[in-house]
């Protein structure tokens, strides 16, 4: 199982970027998928949620508002769009996945199984 996060980068504040999750070697459409971050000194952060029953999502009280989760299910793929993007976003952002079928809030805190390598997001004028 291998989770690909990408579409980081350097953006000015109030700009957006759009972030892609994808998997090899599991369908998405079966898992819930998270979004979570990680900026250096802190500790991580559950972003977004997608479920995969109901296309359910959840946010974060910092993004909520600016982020959006989707997923494409034929390209076995999730993604986040962040737009107006603050300096306090900067962070690596990581894409994750279960089959535990807990709730949104409780994968953003306490984390999920199957987990990506990152893509570093900085938002600097």
């Amino acid at each position: 199982v291998q989770l690909q996060a990408s579409g980081g980068g350097l953006v000015q504040p109030g700009g957006s970027l759009r972030l892609s999750c994808v998997a090899y070697g599991l369908t998405l459409v079966y898992y819930d998928v998270g979004w979570f971050r990680q900026a250096p000194g802190k500790e991580r952060e559950g972003v977004s949620f997608i479920s995969t029953s109901d296309g359910t999502t959840h946010y974060a009280d910092s993004v909520k508002g600016r982020f959006t989760v989707s997923r494409d299910n034929a390209k076995n793929t999730v993604y986040l769009q962040m737009n107006s993007l603050k300096p306090e976003d900067t962070a690596v952002y990581y894409c994750a996945t279960d089959r535990g079928g807990y709730s949104g809030s409780y994968y953003l805190k306490y984390g999920m199984n199957y987990w990506g390598k990152g893509t570093q997001v900085t938002v600097s004028s």
